[in-house]
């Protein structure tokens, strides 16, 4: 029997049984706390009204960046083994992902190009879940971010999607604003990826996309004209819907009416906003009652007491426009479920939300690539004056003290595999009559099990009836060997089987640009570089100490010692390429990959490249690398 039909049998779904829906949602950078439902103060009542027929996590972990997230929630596995090891832009230019200036550096991305598990796009060692559902019979609907590869053999269409519209690269303009450049102005190097809202639709490269787009409403209308089709045409098929958005990722832009919600609310300043939420985060029972919040760490911007006026009102205005990005996305996912409630299929979806990665906190105005020739730009091409804030020629981000109101009481933010790095929103509405009985963990509304986004794949599934092809890493799909997956279904914690979604010695790694962590049970060891970290392992009980405050290094070696083996091991298992020696195997790059901005497969940016995609493809080597255990 081949693998594509193997992946079609059914497993534990008793005959006749009509097979859930599914519909995934995925918020770019949003922070912990931004849902009213996680303490926040944004208006977001249909997340909160799915929050409260459902189960939120607090234990929940991404990746620390986008694309490594998205490939992880497509898999089941790592992503170091699914091919975004990195984020394609950051592996392409070593100085996208920190400033290199002062005190500050950047550690190069060079040992990492071309190497397996850093294609930049899903590999052929990995099958993508929507692949096993469509092959089960599935109707499977993607509208938003893809992020996993820009080319049509890389697009969801090549990977078990139907139907998709899909948003490519990183991020972008979210109203498709594209400034026309004079004389000899060049796009700079630091916009180049996310200059042009690049998108295609079911394969196709879209050239220009309606004239009142805006992000997060084109992708809302795009999943309910698919789930309409569906209805109009009679497809009988259970759905698998992936609805993930761009938005709240920078530049910072929304419609005026959703900012409007937010005149003066932030004005009191970041400071005031992280202990408002973390106050209403122990009356919701989110956190504990006397947890102590790591400090706020953002040294390459000023505090609020010592801003001007001018740059108060400014920082504030940028937090009103995320909020009305967030609230806007919430108005969409609202538009779907309430279609889906209207036509009788909500009762019988599982619906998930949930955040890639944690708020992000970059300060770009201190990196070197921004300063100078992409000021100039935003200058010259852009409206940033006060009244103009927010909309589609505008240009903004909000920098790392908002970041860490959001992500409070964890450290740091995006990027970082810290917790505030890592940890992210989860909620789960799950089908009518699933996991009912006393001994079922749905009725607890807030479970603090730890969980991750590759759990979300096996979980589905299993609720879909549906085998992977290689659970013991043997198997194969479609002629092709395939890897199998890290995560483990949460199914038997959601029935009350098993106490915890992991046993209590699973082994979870996080690894992004040389920042490094494992997680085993309560503890967790932490390798930040400079200037954010001793650029050492440190090691933290989370169960005391959520906040990453205390570090135990030095008075429990024993158990440090113990945590950097299981690193060393999960280095070996998924085939990180580590940029320090203090990481393990390091190597240093090769001189075939020294040679920087010349990683991506597409040059889409480019003049003509639109209308002529295939000039501007850039084939890219493929290395190997042998990993012994140490």
């Amino acid at each position: 029997m081949s693998a594509s039909k193997a992946s079609s049998e059914t497993a534990g779904v008793p005959p006749n049984t009509k097979r859930p829906n599914f519909l995934v949602i995925v918020a770019d950078d949003l922070g912990f706390s931004d849902l009213s439902c996680f303490g926040g103060e944004i208006r977001t009542p249909n997340l909160d009204k799915l929050a409260s027929k459902g189960l939120r996590f607090t234990d929940f972990h991404a990746a620390a960046a986008c694309s490594p997230s998205r490939a992880m929630i497509m898999t089941g596995t790592d992503h170091h083994i699914a091919g975004l090891g990195n984020l394609i832009e950051w592996t392409n230019r070593s100085d996208q992902n920190a400033p290199s200036a002062g005190d500050s550096k950047h550690w190069s991305t060079a040992p990492q190009r071309g190497m397996p598990g850093y294609e930049g796009y899903l590999n052929e060692r990995v099958v993508a879940l929507p692949e096993l559902l469509k092959d089960a019979g599935y109707l499977t609907l993607m509208a938003g971010k893809w992020h996993l590869g820009l080319t049509p053999e890389r697009a969801p269409s090549k990977r078990g999607f139907e139907r998709s519209l899909a948003h490519l690269p990183a991020c972008s303009n979210h109203y498709a604003y594209e400034p026309q450049l004079e004389n000899q102005d060049q796009i700079p190097g630091f916009m180049t990826m996310s200059f042009i809202a690049l998108h295609s639709e079911d394969g196709e490269y879209i050239k220009k996309l309606p004239e009142d787009w805006y992000s997060s409403n084109g992708y809302g209308d795009k999943m309910l004209s698919y789930l309409q089709d569906r209805k109009t045409t009679g497809d009988e098929r259970p759905f698998f819907g992936y609805f993930p958005f761009t938005a709240p990722h920078w530049p910072l832009q929304a419609p005026d009416e959703y900012i409007a919600h937010y005149k003066g609310v932030y004005d009191e300043g970041p400071d005031v906003l992280r202990e408002k939420r973390l106050t209403r985060m122990k009356e919701l029972g989110l956190c504990s009652g006397n947890v102590e919040p790591h400090p706020v760490v953002a040294d390459e911007v000023k505090a609020w007491a010592d801003m001007t006026p001018e740059e108060k009102a400014k920082s504030s205005k940028a937090m009103e426009v995320f909020a009305a990005m967030v609230e806007c996305i919430d108005a969409n996912v609202g538009k779907v479920v309430d279609y889906l409630e209207e036509t009788g299929d909500l009762d019988n979806t599982f619906v998930c939300f949930m955040s890639d990665n944690g708020a992000e906190g970059a300060a770009y105005e201190a990196y070197p690539i921004v300063q100078g020739s992409m000021i100039q730009h935003l200058q010259r091409y852009y409206d940033n004056s006060f009244e103009n804030l927010g909309r589609g020629n505008s240009f903004i981000w909000y920098g790392p003290r908002w970041a860490q109101a959001a992500t409070a009481p964890s450290r740091l933010y995006k990027a970082f595999t810290t917790e505030g790095g890592v940890r992210v929103p989860f909620l789960a509405k799950f089908p009518k009559g699933f996991a009912e009985g006393d001994a079922s963990n749905l009725d607890r509304g807030i479970t603090n099990t730890f969980g991750t986004v590759m759990d979300l794949a096996p979980t589905i599934l299993e609720m879909a009836g549906v085998k992977h092809p290689s659970p013991d890493g043997k198997g194969t799909y479609q002629g092709r060997e395939v890897v199998s997956m890290r995560g483990r279904s949460m199914v038997p914690f959601l029935k009350g089987t098993e106490q915890s979604v992991h046993p209590a010695d699973f082994i979870n790694g996080w690894e992004t640009c040389g920042r490094a962590a494992v997680r085993c049970g309560d503890y967790k060891i932490l390798f930040i570089p400079k200037p954010k970290g001793p650029e050492k392992w440190q090691m933290y009980n989370l169960a005391k100490d959520p906040g990453e405050i205390h570090d135990l290094a030095d008075a429990d070696p024993e158990r440090l010692e113990r945590m950097i083996k299981m690193w060393d091991q999960y280095v070996l298992e998924t085939g990180v390429v580590p940029l320090a020696p203090a990481l393990g195997q390091w190597m240093e790059a090769m001189e075939a990959q020294m040679p920087e901005d010349v990683w991506m497969e597409y040059e889409y940016w480019k003049d003509g490249a639109r209308d002529d995609p295939e000039a501007f493809r850039r084939p890219q080597p493929r290395f190997t690398r042998e990993v012994k255990a140490m």
